[in-house]
This record gives structure tokens, C-alpha cells and sequence, in this order.
């Protein structure tokens, strides 16, 4: 069998320098955190700007996040049979297509379009850790996934502090403020883009013919994998995580603007403080409390801490009150997250451990997809129902934490 030759001489060599292929991934993974995340505070705005309903407006998230779980396995299996390269490319241009009809739209319907056709073209991260670990010797694969996860990461940082600025700048003719987040986001899939097509070589080790197969969904085995005795709970735990978070994100925005009477500039600077918050935490004390306490405590604390945040929010509703209040939960909601892939890390085997993550990359999705709708719906009955119904669910979700069975390998 004959080995990729970039593989093979990355393998090959003891220099520990990573190759530029692999920096060209760690910018897409940042374009595509920093693309999702300058669009998050500009979103809501937008729709109302359209008078849609709230529960309309839940919808545009709904759209994208639902879009992403039926194309994020294709996208994946598709580039193993048709080639790395041209399936990055095609996605990147999908996101600026979506981006700029987003950007210059005067009526609502192709904004929903728009959010469609970035979440099936958008779903290109499980691409670029493919290259990644073609571009990787074993000894370097390491330390590429941490910084390509730090990298990820930090573009959550950047992208609502962006969003403030593509926000301020003087807007292009037949393009709002608002829709500037969109052409600053485009612009920059555009670049990837063209990195991506110049510099970038073809890694997979062989191609076929396109044929888009029924098994490349995988849609079976994902609602299966919940039955799993050891890791179907943590794709349960994964779900009733994501989809209490995104109730809360989809809500506290309706709360922030019309309860605290703010604008989209101070609900951008808001993200980008619960962004900067919790990058610290999981830079600076996520490891020293794992070090200390079991996954499973920590788990549960701060599941149950931000439980208790959800039901203080419309009970303090002032913009002091929402500050006091919101400035501990971005460092809290900085470790659940991390703790669920790492307790799914633990307990799957070595020969699992990438589909078990790409099934709870779709469980993810799916509470994605659910969540903002739910958190819509809410709205429509209150601006505290849906902090009153996250808060509960969070709670019980903390307690079916606590009901995991202990993980062997976990720190005690």
C-alpha cells in the first residue's frame, strides 16, 4: 500500500515544525468561529428590523443549525472519496454566497435562504481536522489538535468583538450597519478561501467519482448511538446541554434589547465579554479544577451554578442586576462543554473515538437546531418564561450528570 507522500515525510521527520497546510486549517477553523460568531449578535436585530415574531426570528438559528447537521457527515464522507481541497473551497464560497445575499437582502424570506445554504455548506471543520490529520505525523498530532482547538476557541473571542466593529463602519450602499457583520464575514471566508486554493495541497490518499449515497447521511446510526450502554449518555448529556444553552441564547437577546432597553452594539459587547470570560476560564482553570476535583463534581457544579444564573436573570431586571449576574456565568459556561467531550474521550476505545465524537458533533447540532425555536416559542409567552424553563432544565440536566456512572479514567 503506498503512503501519502505529505503524510509520510511528515512522519518521517523529526523536525517538530508543522506544515503550512496545517496553519492554513487552523485559520478556516478560526474564520468559521469567528463567521458563526459575528453573525450571532447581528442576527436578532436584523429580524426585527424585518418584523418578524420572535419565534420567526428563533427560526433563522434553527434554520442554520439544522442545515449543518444533514450536511456535516456528507461533507466529511465526501471528501474522503472526492478530495479535501475542492470540498473546502466549495464550502468557503457557500459561506460567502450565503454572507452577501444575507448582506443585501430588503425582504426576509432570503435571509432564511441565506442561513440554509451556510449551514449546508458551513459544516467544514470535521474537513479541516481531516487534513490536519493527514498533514500530522502521530508524534505531532497532539499539539496540532490542541492549537487547532485553541485557535477555535479564540475565534468565539473575536467574532462578537467584530461585530461591534463591522457595526460601526461607514455601511456600504444597500447595506445596513447591521449587514455589515455579513460582508465582514464573507470577506474573510473569501480569503480562506483563496489560501485554501493556492497553498494548499490535495491530501487524501485517493479519489472517486461524486455519488452521493443514502449511508452518507448516517442519520440511523446517530439516533441509535443514544441506546449505547457506556457513551449513550453522554450523547443525551450533549443534547440536554446544548439545547438548555441555546434556549438562553436565543432568549436573554429579545430580554437584553427590549427589557434593558440596549442596542445591538452593547449585545455584541456582551457576547464578546462572555467569549473573553470564558476562554480564560478554560485557558487558566478548567486544568487546576480538574487536577483537584472529579470531571463528574465539576460537571455537576457548574451545570447547576448555571441553572441558578438562568432563574436569577428576570428576577434582577436591570442592566446592573444583568451584569452582576452575567459576568460569573461566562466563566461558568465555560466548562461543561469541555468536561462532556472529555468524559466522551475517556470512555470510548481508541477505535471509536472518531465517530464517537462526529455522533456527538450531531447530537450538538441537534439540540442546536431545537433550542433557539424553543427559546422563540417562550418568548412568545413572556420574556422570563424561557429563563425560568432553561434554569429548570438545566437543573435536571445537572442531575442526570450526577447519575453517570463514575468514569474509570477520570481523575479522582
Amino acid at each position: 500500500m503506498t503512503s501519502n507522500p505529505i503524510q509520510g515525510g511528515a512522519a518521517a521527520s523529526a523536525n517538530p515544525k508543522l506544515p503550512l497546510g496545517f496553519w492554513i486549517m487552523v485559520f478556516i477553523a478560526f474564520i468559521n468561529a469567528v463567521g458563526f460568531t459575528i453573525i450571532i449578535p447581528t442576527l436578532y436585530p436584523l429580524a426585527k428590523q424585518f418584523q418578524l415574531t420572535d419565534f420567526e426570528a428563533s427560526l433563522l438559528s434553527t434554520a442554520y443549525a439544522g442545515s449543518q447537521f444533514l450536511a456535516t457527515p456528507v461533507l466529511g464522507r465526501l471528501s474522503d472519496r472526492l478530495g479535501r481541497k475542492p470540498l473546502l473551497i466549495l464550502s468557503l464560497l457557500g459561506t460567502v454566497a450565503a454572507n452577501l445575499l444575507a448582506s443585501l437582502t430588503p425582504i426576509a424570506w432570503p435571509l432564511f435562504a441565506a442561513r440554509i445554504l451556510d449551514g449546508l455548506t458551513g459544516g467544514n471543520t470535521s474537513i479541516a481536522q481531516a487534513v490536519v490529520s493527514d498533514l500530522t505525523s502521530p508524534a505531532q498530532r497532539a499539539r496540532a489538535f490542541g492549537l487547532f482547538g485553541g485557535i477555535f476557541r479564540l475565534g468565539f473571542v473575536v467574532g462578537p468583538a467584530l461585530s461591534y466593529f463591522a457595526q460601526s463602519l461607514p455601511p456600504i450602499p444597500g447595506v445596513s450597519s447591521l449587514g455589515m457583520s455579513f460582508i465582514v464575514s464573507a470577506a474573510m471566508a473569501l480569503l480562506a478561501a483563496l489560501f485554501t486554493l493556492l497553498l494548499l495541497p490535495e491530501t487524501a490518499q485517493q479519489t472517486e467519482p461524486f455519488q452521493l449515497r443514502w449511508q452518507d447521511f448516517g442519520l440511523a446510526k446517530v439516533f441509535r448511538a443514544a441506546r449505547h450502554p457506556n457513551l449513550g449518555p453522554i450523547f443525551i448529556l450533549t443534547f440536554l446541554n446544548g439545547g438548555t444553552f441555546t434556549i438562553f441564547t436565543f432568549a436573554f437577546q429579545p430580554f437584553f434589547l427590549n427589557v434593558l432597553n440596549q442596542d445591538a452594539k452593547a449585545l455584541a459587547v456582551v457576547f464578546a465579554a462572555i467569549g473573553i470570560l470564558g476562554f480564560i476560564a478554560q485557558a487558566f482553570l478548567l486544568e487546576p479544577l480538574r487536577q483537584k476535583l472529579s470531571l463528574q463534581r465539576v460537571l455537576v457544579t457548574s451545570l447547576g451554578l448555571r441553572g441558578l444564573i438562568f432563574l436569577a436573570i428576570p428576577t434582577f431586571p436591570t442592566l446592573a442586576g444583568f451584569t452582576a449576574i452575567i459576568l460569573p456565568f461566562g466563566i461558568i459556561n465555560a466548562f461543561p462543554m469541555p468536561i462532556i467531550d472529555t468524559l466522551l474521550s475517556l470512555r470510548a476505545d481508541e477505535k471509536q473515538q472518531g465517530e464517537a465524537l462526529g455522533i456527538n458533533s450531531s447530537y450538538l447540532n441537534i439540540s442546536n437546531a431545537l433550542g433557539p425555536a424553543v427559546g422563540g416559542f417562550l418568548v412568545g409567552l413572556g420574556y422570563q418564561v424561557p429563563f425560568w424553563t432553561a434554569g429548570a432544565l438545566t437543573l435536571l440536566t445537572a442531575g442526570f450528570s450526577l447519575s453517570l456512572k463514575p468514569t474509570p479514567q477520570s481523575p479522582a
